[in-house]
């Protein structure tokens, strides 16, 4: 049985190029993707945060300060 004609290696090596170019904007568009969930996540940890400071009737610059302190007395109790 004919199997049909074989590449010639220029052929194959043209292939493997194009492959590769391929599965390169492939994984270039995947990590922009994956960049952009990332974004979305920390927005929503920040709306997350935000109504969190808002319910709670606190300023921004008094729940930076708790948090301030909380973390220095953790880091205290660490050493």
């Amino acid at each position: 049985m004919a199997r049909g004609q074989r590449k010639t290696i220029d052929e194959k090596i043209t292939a493997k190029q194009e492959l590769i170019e391929a599965l390169t904007t492939r994984i270039e568009s995947e990590k922009r993707e994956l960049e952009e969930l990332y974004q979305e996540k920390r927005r929503k940890e920040l709306e997350a945060v935000s109504e969190l400071i808002e319910e709670s009737g606190l300023e921004p610059e008094e729940v930076a300060a708790v948090l301030q302190q909380y973390l220095e007395e953790r880091e205290e109790a660490v050493s």
